[in-house]
């Protein structure tokens, strides 16, 4: 069955693993393989009893999810195993004009229980990471007018002076290859939310939407720009094609996205996530600008950067003030679960840039 992914070696892949280690990655590694054989067969709800991969897939996979959300949490493995099934799952959502036969499974059953599966115990262990008690008793409209003031220029982080002071062009590629994952694709999930009745909140998203499509052109959607600097190092422009260099901190926020904009009850839970990623995006745009600027790369190896820049300051106003403000005034009984989405997407967001930085330095 062809495939849309491109796979490249683990650039975090460890060296120095135990015995014990290697025996647990060849494992988590097979029952990848054995779960990409069962998405690729044809009528697979019905054909699940006589393969005997499937019994096995599932019993590393509830080991996984033991070992990730368990009492012993420090398996990054297995969240890396558990986020990458999550994904390869997720991503049937988007159509990637590739082989059609490789949807034939898109509305499996089986997969929508691994999914449950995962997302389950994978939701309440992000979700254990908040005080959600306490955030049910602000004042959500100042909370979220107090966050976006402090995200918009926030001090810069240990991992911001690595990437502005230190980072070499080397690292900088790395950056842009874990980067593509999301920024030749970006924007898609949005479209989950914009479908139904029609209002103000409705139509910033789609403005929102626009904009990053380049308003329905090709040669200005956010994407090319990103795809113009990968060019100009030579490297893969088709998306996906670092996959495997991706950390699961970085899956699991796309994971998250997939899962808030899908289920129309968790909107404004998106809401507030993509207001926090549009506020924030800026600042962690001007560190990979700096960085850039210091290597005295061209203007195309920077473009994506500096088009965000300027883009993103605006979005990050109309979702503060058109979409999460209003929202807080049309659901006051919920509005808390902005602050909900707001604070899980920058936890997240950390969470993965942190990653980033530790995979860019492990690669120079």
């Amino acid at each position: 069955m062809q495939s849309n992914l491109v796979i490249f070696p683990n650039a975090g892949a460890a060296k120095n693993s135990t015995q014990t280690e290697e025996r647990t990655i060849t494992k988590y590694e097979r029952a990848e393989e054995q779960f990409l054989e069962l998405l690729a067969m044809e009528d697979l709800d019905n054909k699940l009893d006589a393969n005997p991969r499937a019994s096995e897939f599932e019993q590393t996979l509830s080991m996984a999810i033991g070992a990730a959300y368990g009492n012993d949490r420090s398996d990054e493995q297995a969240h890396r195993f558990l986020q990458r099934i999550l994904y390869r799952i997720n991503r049937l959502k988007l159509f990637w004009y590739d082989d059609l036969q490789n949807y034939t499974n898109e509305r499996s059953l089986y997969l929508y229980s691994c999914r449950d599966q995962i997302e389950a115990a994978w939701q309440q262990w992000e979700l254990a990471q908040l005080d959600v008690a306490a955030l049910q008793q602000l004042d959500v409209k100042h909370a979220l007018i107090e966050r976006a003031s402090a995200d918009l220029n926030p001090p810069l982080s240990e991992s911001s002076r690595y990437i502005r002071e230190e980072m070499t062009e080397a690292g900088y590629r790395h950056l842009l290859a874990i980067g593509s994952f999301d920024g030749l694709v970006e924007g898609s999930r949005l479209c989950y939310v914009l479908g139904g009745a029609a209002n103000e909140v409705q139509c910033t998203l789609v403005r929102v939407l626009i904009e990053e499509y380049g308003n329905g052109r090709l040669s200005r959607k956010h994407s090319t720009f990103f795809a113009q600097m990968l060019a100009e190092f030579g490297m893969n422009t088709e998306p996906e094609g670092y996959f495997d260099l991706v950390p699961w901190q970085v899956l699991a926020v796309a994971n998250h996205n997939f899962l808030t904009s899908d289920r129309k009850r968790y909107f404004l839970r998106y809401s507030g996530a993509l207001t926090y990623f549009e506020v924030a995006g800026p600042a962690a745009y001007k560190n990979y600008l700096a960085a850039a600027q210091r290597l005295e790369l061209s203007e195309a190896a920077m473009g994506y950067w500096e088009l965000h820049i300027k883009e993103d300051e605006r979005h990050g106003r109309w979702m503060l003030d058109d979409v999460a403000l209003s929202l807080a005034e049309r659901y006051p009984n919920d509005a808390w679960e902005l602050l909900l989405g707001y604070d899980q997407e920058k936890l997240m967001g950390d969470r993965a840039a942190d990653a980033v930085v530790r995979s860019i330095r492990e690669a120079e």
